[in-house]
């Protein structure tokens, strides 16, 4: 990554000529791409690096094209020569997603979500108008054969997992059918294809979109799908009936033929089901395979989602194999299945996680049963081995960013999650009482100090279980 941030440094110093104060790796979620945060001052810019050249290209051509025709999106600022990096404009921290868990159901929120279908309504129509489609990163059309393979992709990567008796072939003849029942629509505008609450910034109670690459022409239900039914928000159906109303008066004063609402709300909710199970095709894809945490335990809520959904919808009189799957699916055998156990005041288990160095010993464990985990972190490189991190320790930003970006620590700690996990949900259920968790390094403090702090946040995360945090070696460490 040193060499990534030369070259933003690089891009940067084209259209600033004053050095930046700090720059900052931003944590990924499901993509390939890596940004940074550029700050100076008051100021702050994004930074994107891609070797996904096709991908950067598509979203610099929407972003400019949108941000001339004065939709809420970030203008790109510079782009290298490679296409590989560019720098855009930071449009802030907070997404509606934050603002929603911060604040609830409230007034306010509800005024948000308003301002962003207004704003995806004038995307979709005024932004759609003379954008060339060729310049599509997949295919220029959301039509029969993208539906089709986003129910492949749900039966690929999540169904196919759970390891369920069915007839392929129906199931396949069914995929077939809704399809050819939801490509049969004439709302062929700008689809933004991800549309939401993650990818929608609050600032100054204004909103802005980011993450757009993946558009195409398609469906005006899908987006609206896509942000009213997100597991993540959780939003009330209450909710999402006056938001889907609110949104198609928008829409109507700018459409040029105008939309039947009966229609367009029955294509909506074949849209809401296919976004749902593209959902849980990428939580099984991310999750399952490539073992991201934050996907695995999403995966309970995309299940009770489907399940709310199927509440108030039936798919059984065109779909009676797919009907019978998904009512698998959605029972309490399944959801269980991907829902860790959770600790409450009554739970025993208390899980002391210590960081030490190898030079002063591995700490003893004086719990009745003993036993429990030591992980030596002396194959992930050292920062104490840099001047400038050598009276720093894991609990600094710096090493911290160092760890993250030039090491294989977050390789490293998921497969250890993978191994500690199993034993603490078999520890709750038996009712134990003591587990020890170990990392070791030279001296102590730093790959062992990060390692066991992001140890503790994940068990407190994933099963809200009581932990104790030592850092043995402390008084030892260089200053």
């Amino acid at each position: 990554m040193e060499l990534v941030i030369k070259h933003i440094k690089n891009l940067y110093h084209t259209i600033h000529s004053i050095d930046w104060d700090d720059i900052q790796k931003i944590p990924q979620s499901g993509g390939d791409r890596v940004y940074f945060r550029i700050i100076q001052g008051g100021h702050s810019w994004i930074a994107t690096y891609s070797l996904n050249i096709r991908e950067s290209e598509t979203f610099i051509y929407f972003a400019d094209h949108f941000f001339q025709k004065g939709m809420p999106v970030p203008k790109v600022l510079a782009i290298s020569e490679d296409k590989t990096i560019y720098i855009q404009q930071d449009l802030g921290r907070v997404s509606l997603l934050d603002v929603l868990e911060k604040e609830g159901k409230t007034d306010y929120v509800f005024s948000l979500f308003q301002k962003s279908l207004s704003s995806l309504a004038k995307l979709q129509v005024i932004g759609g108008e003379g954008l060339n489609y060729d310049k599509c990163l997949t295919s220029k059309e959301f039509g029969k054969h993208s539906i089709l393979t986003d129910l492949l992709y749900y039966k690929y990567y999540f169904l196919d997992t759970l390891q369920y008796p069915y007839d392929k072939q129906a199931l396949i003849d069914e995929f077939e059918l809704i399809s050819d029942q939801l490509s049969d629509g004439h709302y062929k505008n700008f689809m933004f294809r991800d549309f939401q609450s993650r990818n929608i910034i609050v600032q100054n109670d204004e909103v802005f979109f980011i993450d757009f690459q993946g558009g195409m022409q398609g469906g005006l239900p899908y987006d609206v799908a896509s942000l009213l039914w997100q597991a993540k928000a959780e939003l009330p159906q209450e909710w999402k009936d006056k938001l889907l109303d609110y949104y198609i008066n928008e829409v109507q004063q700018l459409l040029v033929d105008k939309l039947d609402p009966a229609a367009f709300k029955k294509q909506f909710n074949g849209f809401v089901l296919l976004r749902l199970l593209q959902v849980m095709g990428a939580y099984g894809f991310r999750g399952l395979f490539e073992r991201k945490a934050h996907f695995l335990t999403s995966i309970p809520l995309g299940l009770l989602n489907i399940k709310s959904f199927l509440t108030y919808n039936t798919i059984a009189n065109d779909t009676p194999v797919f009907a019978g799957i998904l009512k698998w699916m959605v029972g309490n055998e399944v959801i269980q299945r991907f829902t860790p156990p959770k600790a409450n005041d009554q739970t025993p288990l208390v899980i002391t996680i210590n960081s030490f160095s190898y030079k002063k010993g591995i700490p003893t464990d004086d719990s009745e049963n003993g036993g429990g985990f030591i992980f030596d972190m002396r194959g992930i490189l050292n920062p104490g081995r840099f001047d400038e991190y050598k009276k720093l320790s894991g609990l600094d930003k710096p090493v911290q960013d160092f760890l993250e970006q030039r090491t294989k620590m977050n390789v490293f700690l998921n497969s250890v999650w993978d191994l500690i996990d199993i034993t603490t949900e078999n520890y709750l259920e038996r009712g134990f009482a003591s587990l020890h968790i170990n990392f070791g390094c030279t001296g102590g403090q730093h790959r062992s100090v990060f390692a066991a702090e992001q140890t503790a946040r994940h068990l407190k995360n994933k099963y809200k279980v009581k932990t104790i945090l030592q850092h043995t070696n402390q008084q030892n460490w260089v200053k």
